[in-house]
């Protein structure tokens, strides 16, 4: 049964992409739409995620320096360590599994208010294909200003890294920069930047789905809400693995 349920699933997630991508009707609608979207669902995480990544930056830095605080070790390693940590998982992978949080269950919470009262099938009956006019906005909104917030997180992990050593006197701050200088490989970025894009899509099209294909009332549309999360975090976690084993090996 549960095998069953996932194909059904898969297939209808699969139709719901084929209606998604065509040809907007009106451009300057679809344009004015994906302008709102970048506003609604990316400029305003811009607050979770400075906050977030500020002070992970500076929890990473504190707990590097007291589990490798040895004299076998170079004391820039802190920097170098947390560096790694911030490009390569926090804020490209950590910060999406939030991001699916906030912004799934927004995406997810909306399209299923207007499923549940009928909007959607009124755009219908005008003719006009709801999934690309609702869906698509996301899906590109999303998956254009996910990659500004990576890096926002990125700089300000450092940051936080920074205002402890500042501030905590956890170590000298030149040789946390120090740290964070050596053996950078500028590819990493790209992987993260990269894998944030796809991140973007899971996000926005599951959470879409589980909206687009709800069905009751408002209990529904919190179900619909919890599984969206629940399954975008769990796809974003394979499409990590998947991405780092392409990517990285």
């Amino acid at each position: 049964m549960f095998l069953i349920s996932l194909l059904e699933k898969l297939g209808k997630y699969a139709l719901l992409l084929r209606k998604v991508f065509t040809k907007p009707q009106r451009w300057s609608v679809f344009f004015r739409q994906y302008l709102d979207e970048i506003s609604k669902l990316g400029v305003n995480s811009i607050w979770i995620v400075v906050i977030i990544s500020f002070f992970i930056g500076a929890v990473i830095v504190v707990q590097i320096k007291l589990n490798i605080d040895s004299p076998f070790m170079p004391r820039y390693t802190v920097g170098y360590v947390s560096r790694e940590i911030l490009i390569l998982e926090f804020s490209s992978t950590i910060m999406c599994l939030i991001l699916a949080g906030k912004v799934g269950s927004n995406i997810a919470s909306e399209i299923g208010t207007m499923q549940v009262t009928e909007q959607i099938d009124a755009l219908e009956i005008m003719g006009v294909n709801s999934a690309n006019y609702i869906i698509l906005p996301k899906i590109t909104g999303l998956m254009t200003f996910i990659p500004v917030l990576v890096v926002l997180s990125m700089f300000f992990g450092v940051v936080g890294g920074f205002a402890v050593c500042i501030i905590g006197q956890i170590m000298p701050a030149d040789t946390f920069q120090y740290g964070l200088q050596s053996f950078f490989k500028q590819f990493y970025i790209w992987y993260a930047l990269a894998k944030t894009v796809v991140f973007a899509f899971i996000i926005s099209s599951v959470s879409s789905y589980y909206g687009y294909h709800a069905k009751g009332g408002s209990l529904d549309v919190g179900k619909a809400s919890t599984d969206s999360v629940v399954m975008s975090s769990i796809l974003i976690l394979i499409a990590d693995l998947l991405i780092t084993q392409l990517m990285m090996s």
